[in-house]
């Protein structure tokens, strides 16, 4: 997957300005993609540039002019494309396992420290995937909202970030249990 495809994909509900859709990345996007403010504007530049979006000029009066884009034909198109071909695995690259792996040799404090770091960032996340659902599902329950409501697209991508936060958050403290534990129960016992 390219960034070009996300971005594309944060545009398929309405026009946004750049700096919209460098928020619905930092909101939604986030939990399966991570681009900087200034990747997202030079991806529309591009994606303007190749006919896949469209932009247009709106002028404020008490605010410097913006652009909204759009997603065009070619955009879906290109959308339809990406989503025929087939789905490359994803794999796991992050800092913090490297650490457990050596939690052996290392100081396991310091290692306890960054994984409740770790843990209290997934959960401050998690919580904030639970109420952007809550937000889009508005009065309806879950089940309701998955059989009939408007977009299921953006809520099916908020609750797999939700499950990948609490998955994250509860081997934090799984890990940090264990380490605890073996701290306690010297070596070699």
């Amino acid at each position: 997957m390219a960034l070009r495809h996300a971005v594309l994909a944060a545009l398929l509900d309405e026009e946004l300005s750049g700096y919209q859709v460098t928020k619905a990345f930092a909101v939604g996007v986030a939990n399966f993609w991570h681009a900087l403010p200034q990747q997202v504007y030079a991806e529309l530049a591009k994606l303007e540039k190749e006919g896949l979006v469209a932009g247009r000029e709106v002028v404020q009066e008490t605010r410097p002019n913006k652009r909204l884009f759009r997603v065009t034909g070619g955009g879906l198109a290109e959308l339809e494309r990406f989503a025929a071909a087939v789905a490359k695995p994803s794999f796991l690259r992050d800092d913090l396992l490297v650490k457990v792996q050596a939690a052996d040799h290392l100081d396991s404090e310091v290692l306890i420290g960054r994984l409740l770091e770790r843990a209290a960032f997934a959960d401050a996340k998690a919580a904030s995937f639970e109420q952007l659902l809550r937000v889009m599902r508005g009065d309806r329950d879950e089940a309701e909202f998955l059989l009939r409501g408007a977009r299921v697209g953006p809520y099916l991508t908020c609750r797999r970030g939700l499950d990948f936060e609490r998955a994250n958050r509860d081997w934090c403290r799984e890990v940090v249990a264990v380490l605890r534990a073996r701290r306690g129960a010297g070596p070699g016992s």
